[in-house]
């Protein structure tokens, strides 16, 4: 019997295996519906920012921000890319990056240069091992996102497209769609452009400027760019805990067929033995 033997045990660790992913899967769904009520809570700050945004611009065409302005004299590109810090999500980080990539390779053929801003210990990892640019990284964001946190690195390539040196950033992370599809994308962060701003169109607004016009739209749009950036984590934060739960869920019931078919396995070979055992007593009887 030590093929029973050996059939038992794997039987007891895929048991085991099954109930890690099970655990896993219940966390994700505990956790992915924080993340997506985090998610739906910052949605309204960011839509009141667009719109008053597009309503200053409207309102004060005379002065236009620099991040609304092209540099056609920048000699790079710059990537904020998001993903996680943990695996076991399936395909999520994969899809975006190969997004980034697929961008990065095109840009290349172009003879153009990229820096790279990455959020998350996979982006890090991906873009340190093919020697890319990274001006600048944030890991360790734990389950809640915090702004604070995502200023500092975000503001490297803010500077660097203010003072002319990046013609174009992109925002690269992964739409929430719902529990069990999630998008990625790779979108223009900078230049803004008008169409970018979801504000009333039907009439125009005016505005009293304290203590002067260009230092209120200097800061909102600062403002803005960080809303876009923060919600774009809380998005890739909803999306992994969906892929999560998904992914685990599927390890789960995939265990579970697993140990269906070693059960199988292991009944036709002890009913085998046993059948074997009886046959040999049976013959040594009528030997006697």
């Amino acid at each position: 019997m030590a093929a029973g033997k050996e059939i038992r045990g794997k039987i007891k660790s895929v048991e085991n295996t099954k109930k890690i992913t099970k655990a896993m899967e219940m966390v994700a769904a505990s956790k992915m519906r924080k993340a997506q009520d985090r998610m739906r809570a910052a949605r309204p700050y960011a839509d009141k920012v667009r719109n008053i945004t597009a309503n200053l611009a409207k309102a004060n065409p005379e002065y236009v921000h620099p991040f609304m302005l092209t540099n056609p004299a920048g000699k790079k590109v710059g990537f904020i890319v998001v993903s996680t810090d943990k695996g076991l999500c399936g395909g999520l980080n994969t899809n975006v990056l190969r997004a980034v990539t697929n961008k990065l390779r095109e840009l290349d053929g172009q003879g153009i240069k990229a820096d790279v801003v990455t959020i998350g210990n996979k982006a890090t990892g991906f873009f340190g091992r093919i020697g890319a640019n990274v001006v600048s990284q944030v890991v360790g964001l734990g389950d809640t996102p915090h702004l604070e946190k995502l200023i500092g690195p975000v503001k490297v390539l803010l500077d660097a497209y203010q003072a002319g040196e990046v013609s174009e950033v992109y925002l690269c992370f992964t739409k929430f769609i719902n529990t069990m599809k999630q998008e990625p994308l790779v979108e223009q962060l900078l230049p803004l452009k008008a169409s970018d701003f979801q504000g009333e169109t039907t009439h125009q607004w005016d505005y009293i400027y304290e203590p002067d016009a260009k230092g209120v739209i200097d800061d909102l749009m600062v403002r803005y760019v960080e809303a876009l950036v923060y919600q774009a984590v809380a998005e890739n934060m909803a999306s992994e805990q969906s892929a999560r739960m998904v992914a685990m869920k599927a390890a789960t019931d995939n265990a579970g067929n697993v140990i269906k078919e070693l059960k199988l396995v292991y009944n036709k070979t002890r009913q085998a033995a046993i059948t074997k055992e009886l046959s040999e007593i049976v013959a040594g009887a009528a030997a006697v």
